[in-house]
């Protein structure tokens, strides 16, 4: 189901590397436009306050405002990994969402009480293969592959547990490549916290670079650093939450396919086939 094309001109490659750079691109716009002007107008206004010394304004002086906790590089970051990953998962989601559509179309084309024996099974696996040829739409998914792969089986064996046995290996392998093409995604989820690690650091050494400073009473430069020290693991972990969470959601989907991929070829097609008897085998002979 996922195409055999792995070279630098398939989906599989190209959708994370655009992906990445729209990303980039897009964050980066954003904070250009919005986000870095939005953080300087409020650190320049707490700055105006904390310098007037005014007791009524102490609440403004602890409000937080959301561009001011993401406007350094560490979250901006985060964000760009996280929008990243929702681009690869949403692209994962179209995919299988197309493949199931294709639940809808009969296949198998076993008319009411018909059966389908060892001797009819090959002329029916190449019919199904000349339509998928005619039908681009229908190459490399899952469900015509398994179909195909049943009714080879059954003709090359003439046993139903074998045609079943063909549908579930293509499935579980089927599965096997989906759950390896979010790879790139968990990566992308693990690196999400620990660009936020990298940022705790930085800022943390940014503080103790200013200690001297502090000691004599400009702690402005201190709790700058531990700013960007705490709001980049807070973003990153808060990202990471979302991102696992909506991946969990995309794999439960995948799962989802490959069941109703063999519970469809079962109920339309291997509770179809029959091996018939001798006497059955004489009489149609005759």
């Amino acid at each position: 189901m996922i195409s055999r094309n792995k070279g630098i001109f398939s989906f599989e490659f190209l959708v994370p590397v655009f992906g990445f750079l729209f990303a980039l691109g897009t964050v980066h716009l954003w904070y250009v436009t919005t986000i870095t002007p939005a953080a300087e107008e409020f650190m320049a206004r707490r700055r105006i306050i904390a310098a007037r010394g005014a007791a009524g304004d102490s609440s403004e002086m602890r409000e937080r405002s959301l561009a001011a906790i993401i406007k350094d590089l560490e979250p901006q970051f985060e964000i760009v990994f996280c929008f990243w990953g929702m681009i690869i998962l949403g692209y994962k989601l179209v995919h299988v969402t197309r493949e199931r559509r294709l639940f809808k179309h009969d296949f198998v084309r076993v008319q009411p009480g018909e059966r389908i024996i060892p001797e009819d099974a090959l002329d029916r696996y190449k019919e199904l293969r000349s339509a998928i040829e005619r039908e681009p739409r229908w190459r490399e998914r899952l469900l015509p592959e398994c179909i195909l792969a049943s009714l080879h089986r059954f003709h090359a064996t003439s046993s139903v547990q074998d045609a079943a046995n063909a549908v579930r290996e293509r499935a579980e392998l089927a599965g096997d490549e989906l759950d390896s093409s979010l790879g790139l995604v968990r990566y992308i989820a693990w690196a999400i916290p620990a660009i936020g690690f990298i940022g705790t650091v930085r800022g943390i050494g940014d503080a103790l670079n200013f200690a001297e400073q502090a000691i004599h009473g400009d702690i402005s430069a201190v709790t700058t650093g531990l700013g960007l020290a705490f709001n980049s693991t807070f973003v990153g972990l808060s990202l990471c939450i979302v991102l696992m969470f909506f991946l969990h959601l995309v794999q439960g989907r995948q799962e989802a396919f490959i069941i109703e991929t063999q519970t469809f070829c079962r109920d339309k097609l291997i509770d179809v086939m029959k091996v018939p008897s001798k006497e059955e085998m004489a009489s149609l002979s005759a």
